[in-house]
């Protein structure tokens, strides 16, 4: 029960420290992130790498090596225990979706995805991890 307050308390400070312009939800970006993380759950990098950018599919090269980055970089993003999908935001012009992930050992994670669209739909450009604020007791 504490764990689910401090998520709430967590998930109001990120609202209200970076809101610009809170849109309606894209059900296309949430597809995308969403096949991008079923991709990466069952071992899948070349289908994981088509959701990503030209940018940064440039930036990795090749699936493997994105595949890598994820595993190193983004562990709940590689083996999520749940996905919700919260805010998505335009900052300064740009889209970026906030998600929230479970791990598999139960912590929570707020990520947030900037969000570009091509000819062929929507790619995900980039991600952060978004750090929680220090919780006293």
């Amino acid at each position: 029960m504490i764990g689910a307050f401090l998520v709430a308390g967590w998930l109001l400070g990120l609202t209200e420290a970076d809101a610009d312009e809170t849109l309606t939800a894209e059900p296309g970006i949430e597809a995308t992130i969403q096949s991008q993380i079923d991709a990466l759950i069952v071992d899948d990098f070349p289908k994981a790498f088509t959701f990503a950018s030209p940018n940064i599919r440039m930036l990795f090269g090749s699936p493997e090596r994105f595949g890598e980055m994820v595993r190193q970089g983004y562990p709940m993003v590689f083996r999520p225990g749940e996905v919700r999908f919260l805010d998505l935001r335009d900052i300064n012009g740009a889209l970026w979706q906030k998600v929230m992930i479970r791990d598999r050992a139960g912590e929570f994670h707020i990520l947030d995805y900037q969000m570009i669209q091509g000819g062929d739909g929507w790619r995900i450009n980039g991600v952060q991890i978004l750090r929680r604020p220090d919780v006293g007791a």
